[in-house]
């Protein structure tokens, strides 16, 4: 998955809306368990209003998944938006106004906001990587570097932050890395046996380089995907002369954003970054009644 349009299709599928729903089941049930005991504190037909603030600046994501704790837990809760799904909101902002019954509205609480929070926090990360390759070719990348049990909801964020979706997983994509060519053999090894099973399942097929040396090998050997690991600034632009655009290079790890620009400048097609999903700090969300 490399493109925006391939990743809009896949979240606007019957599979990608169950796979929220199961995250959703997941998530209550491993806070549920049997019963919101404290919920029980107040009376059954009690009806509030809430509001979900922003504490800081966010760019928000995960409102689907919000939808869905409501829908599961208490589905008459009504939710008025304020802010749609990839917006930018700034510190003491209201995100939405919810009203409903005060118990399910407290049950649901804390699972809504810990998916509001983690994938705004990966979509606001990954907006701020893309703002510092503005002017360049380079493209941001996610990686399979996720929290367990919700790899599609983080690169849904990334999505949403403007960046591209790498592979979803082992089955979708090859990617030989280090210890697939050192286990071949070679890397000329390695890509044959890549070719042939990618011809057959029409995957894409990518390899990773640690030096100079190894990427002029790769391209003679006709990689078309071409991973840069850990090169450096001037190893980088050597890298992308040497290849004259006959790969796409990607250059990956020790990457942040105090570097991010640099690397772009380099020439290098893509950037994929494991911090976008794994480095991430959650966004400072509330819901208070009125």
């Amino acid at each position: 998955m490399e493109n925006m349009n391939e990743s809009s299709a896949l979240y606007n599928t019957a599979k990608f809306k169950e796979a929220i729903a199961e995250q959703v089941r997941s998530a209550i049930s491993e806070d549920l368990g049997d019963q919101d005991y404290t919920a029980m504190l107040i009376d059954a037909s009690t009806q509030v209003n809430a509001k979900i603030i922003a504490r800081e600046n966010a760019l928000i994501c995960g409102i689907p998944w919000v939808n869905e704790c409501f829908k599961q837990i208490s589905p008459s809760t009504k939710i008025d938006w304020l802010t749609k799904e990839g917006d930018n909101v700034t510190e003491n902002q209201i995100i939405c106004h919810i009203h409903g019954n005060a118990r399910g509205i407290l049950t649901a609480e804390r699972t809504a906001l810990n998916f509001l929070q983690t994938l705004s926090a990966s979509a606001t990360l990954t907006q701020q990587y893309v703002n510092e390759t503005v002017g360049t070719s380079a493209r941001i990348m996610d990686t399979r570097k996720t929290i367990p049990g919700l790899r599609l909801a983080q690169k849904y964020a990334v999505f949403i932050g403007g960046g591209l979706n790498q592979r979803i997983g082992l089955y979708d994509g090859i990617l030989i890395k280090e210890n697939h060519i050192a286990a071949a053999g070679s890397i000329e090894t390695a890509l044959k046996a890549a070719e042939v099973l990618g011809q057959d399942k029409n995957l894409p097929i990518q390899i990773e380089v640690e030096t100079l040396a190894q990427l002029e090998t790769a391209i003679q050997a006709g990689a078309k995907l071409i991973l840069l690991d850990n090169f450096d600034i001037t190893t980088l632009k050597k890298a992308v002369e040497i290849n004259n655009k006959r790969a796409v290079l990607e250059a990956s790890g020790g990457i942040d954003l105090k570097n991010i620009h640099e690397i772009a400048r380099t020439g290098v097609d893509r950037i994929s970054i494991g911090a976008l999903t794994k480095h991430i700090k959650a966004i400072d969300l509330s819901m208070r009644f009125e």
